[in-house]
């Protein structure tokens, strides 16, 4: 049975803002979520059982403890809640898990912030990053000064569902899209979500340091599950833009 199960009843949020870490182009997603719950110490507060998630189980060291690969961390402190994932999500079952994830956020009153990376050929200037919006999303984009998109485009992906099921259901969701590398881990792209969009929309100070200075550990670490990701292209969320007459 699909469903979220909460570990820790006894921490209290105020309509707190989740950042979804899914797998995707460039890994910015998963890299800034990981960036979050590393530094932040956040509280593992719930494991997430949705169709289209594989059925593996995750351990770390020092800790026999299984959990599910997709999880929800919690900072009371600072309201914010982020969903950490270990594993891509089966396209079959994006709507599945869209409706499984947005049932739970509705209920709890959470605002999610999607996060996807837009292939792109970098050069030295620093990604761009802009802001998307379903409901009164806009509003929170307006509030920290996002820039809008300057061409049309389209987000694939369970990332993609998930913000079709915000718009269908007229409910409030914000999204960043970053130009990323589109073959390897990008730390600097994640690191450019945390800076311009995540730190200013949940008001939080996201120290980002250590991104850069272990960036090339970081896309070691990272780099079986880009190559994973590129084997199941349909699986992997994305930004790309619309061509005229597309």
């Amino acid at each position: 049975m699909a469903r979220i199960s909460v570990l820790e009843d006894d921490l209290e949020l105020d309509s707190p803002f989740l950042v979804e870490g899914l797998p995707g182009i460039g890994l910015v997603g998963k890299i800034a979520a990981d960036h979050l719950v590393e530094t932040f110490e956040m509280v593992h507060y719930a494991n997430v059982h949705c169709e289209g998630i594989p059925p593996v189980v995750r351990y770390i060291e020092d800790d026999p403890q299984l959990s599910t690969p997709v999880r929800i961390y919690a900072d009371p402190g600072r309201d914010l809640l982020v969903l950490q994932s270990d594993v891509p999500i089966a396209p079959s079952a994006a709507i599945e898990f869209a409706d499984c994830l947005s049932g739970w956020f509705d209920d709890r009153g959470v605002t999610p912030v999607y996060l996807s990376g837009r292939p792109d050929n970098k050069g030295p200037a620093p990604p761009s990053v802009y802001g998307i919006a379903a409901g009164e999303g806009g509003a929170h984009l307006e509030r920290v000064g996002m820039d809008a998109p300057t061409e049309r485009g389209l987000v694939s992906g369970p990332t993609g569902a998930l913000l079709s099921h915000a718009v269908e259901h007229g409910v409030t969701a914000v999204g960043f899209v970053v130009e990323s590398d589109p073959q390897f881990p990008d730390p600097e792209s994640a690191r450019a979500l945390l800076t311009h969009g995540i730190g200013p929309l949940a008001d939080v100070e996201v120290p980002t340091d250590e991104l850069v200075d272990r960036a090339d550990e970081i896309q070691r670490a990272k780099e079986q599950l880009a190559l994973r990701m590129q084997d199941l292209e349909e699986e992997s969320t994305e930004a790309h833009p619309l061509r005229m007459y597309q």
